[in-house]
């Protein structure tokens, strides 16, 4: 994946159902870094078959990576003749050995492996958040984010359960007039949460 890609991530990304509304137009990038992150990649034989583990290889408390998935197929020899396009590569500072412990089964592979990740910075409303973009898979990864603002639908959700109940009260003593009340909040509750999706 190179930056268009994962630019182009980020900004479908910031245009997710659970993001604020007009993050996806008024988040403001404010740093972006391509790096390579080492990772240990075990391969396994276990009783439930052949697992393939992986696990940093550098510390850090960056959201996802101790969340990565090595893609089959699609691994390049790593040496100096390798053209990493001017991404940053960071070293590792954990040994191999510190994880052979926690490793279920027989191994079969191990190796060190660098991903492709891209480090991006965002400013929203004041507030500065951070995510990390998979360059294998374009998974993104985010400690936190700007939600979208959930009062609206709740109040929609109150006010549809009210409407409801006083609908069937009403229905106990005059069916046409409940009649009336639900055709009146049926088109209210279908504009309101139209409103809310498109505005909140």
């Amino acid at each position: 994946m190179n930056e268009a890609d994962a630019r182009g991530v980020f900004k479908r990304w910031t245009a997710g159902s659970h993001r604020a509304k007009d993050l996806e137009v008024a988040a403001q990038v404010t740093s972006w870094e391509a790096i390579y992150f080492p990772v240990f990649m075990f391969r396994r034989d276990t009783d439930r078959g052949e697992q393939v583990l992986v696990w940093p290889a550098r510390s850090t408390t960056l959201p996802g990576l101790h969340s990565l998935k090595v893609p089959q197929g699609d691994l390049k020899i790593f040496d100096q003749g390798f053209d990493h396009g001017g991404s940053e590569l960071m070293e590792p500072n954990i040994e191999r050995r510190a994880h052979m412990d926690q490793l279920p089964g027989k191994p079969k592979e191990q190796a060190l492996v660098y991903f492709p990740i891209y480090m991006v910075g965002y400013a929203y409303r004041g507030g500065r958040y951070q995510v990390i973009i998979d360059g294998s898979s374009g998974e993104v990864f985010s400690a936190d984010y700007p939600p979208r603002m959930a009062a609206g639908y709740y109040l929609l959700g109150v006010g549809g359960f009210i409407a409801c109940a006083f609908a069937g009260l009403v229905a106990l003593g005059s069916p046409v007039t409940a009649g009336i009340v639900l055709a009146l909040t049926v088109p209210a509750l279908m504009f309101g949460g139209y409103y809310v999706a498109k505005n909140m």
